[in-house]
């Protein structure tokens, strides 16, 4: 079996059939793992869960922070936005079941050696950690109070992790790291507006370029910044967003052989 991770798909279902065409992809012997945001932005949102979701075993995914903005919608505590291609998803026969998968997918992936996960890790976190703080967002999202966990999901404060954090506080924190960061500090504070490639004010720097970064020695896996173009930021680090909804490509890891694939 061929493990393949694919970046931000956000409905670009027909670059992803051509893409996964090129690869050859088999879900009899092959599996599809999505580095979150299969949804909002592209045209075919709803194909593309769909086709997701009836992959059965031969996939799996992260959530991103599209995704968890869907299900928040869906749970009644947000609008849609003017910008937001999603209401496919919502006024669709099969809703309930779409979204109640959703709802069940983990922030976190460990598949052999690599770590996926939507946006990145902070750098005070190690990779223990990182789990451990992941599946309690997770437990969250699974537990019959998620609409309360969606109420306070949005938000940039707090903008450090602690210890002692509880309650929504810790799940937005949590969340905002796994799902949102690319900017941070070296003790670990967040930059959430700033989106360019590598340009932010002082004092913060791209998450995976901190030389105090606790994880430098775990593959990671990641998407959600579209406008690094998926250029090489460093040694284990793969990403995978190039912006296909913008006008790039797709890209997909294959985990055996290490090497990317895109379309077009």
């Amino acid at each position: 079996m061929t493990d393949f991770v694919v970046g931000d798909i956000q409905g670009c279902f027909d670059p992803l059939m051509r893409l996964l065409e090129k690869i050859n992809f088999d879900p009899t012997e092959d599996r599809l793992i999505a580095a979150g945001d299969l949804v909002n932005r592209g045209p075919k949102s709803l194909e593309t869960i769909r086709y997701c979701k009836d992959l059965g075993n031969a996939f799996k995914m992260v959530l991103g922070n599209h995704d968890l903005h869907l299900l928040a919608i869906a749970h009644g505590v947000r609008e849609p936005t003017p910008k937001d291609t999603i209401g496919d998803i919502l006024t669709a026969p099969d809703a309930p079941d779409l979204l109640d998968w959703l709802q069940q997918q983990p922030l976190m992936l460990s598949i052999d050696k690599f770590t996926i996960v939507h946006a990145g890790i902070p750098p005070q976190w190690t990779l223990d950690q990182a789990l451990i703080l992941a599946s309690e967002v997770n437990t969250a999202l699974k537990s019959s109070n998620a609409a309360q966990y969606f109420q306070h999901m949005y938000g940039n404060q707090p903008a450090i992790w602690s210890d002692n954090l509880q309650g929504p506080e810790r799940l937005r924190v949590i969340t905002n790291c796994l799902t949102r960061m690319r900017f941070c500090a070296e003790d670990g504070t967040l930059d959430l507006d700033t989106k360019d490639a590598f340009n932010a004010p002082h004092p913060f720097y791209p998450w995976f370029s901190l030389r105090n970064r606790k994880t430098t020695e775990d593959k990671l896996v990641f998407g959600h910044w579209a406008s690094l173009e998926g250029r090489d930021c460093g040694e284990n680090l793969f990403a995978l967003d190039t912006g296909c909804v913008w006008g790039g490509p797709l890209r997909i890891l294959n985990l055996d052989t290490h090497s990317y694939i895109q379309y077009p």
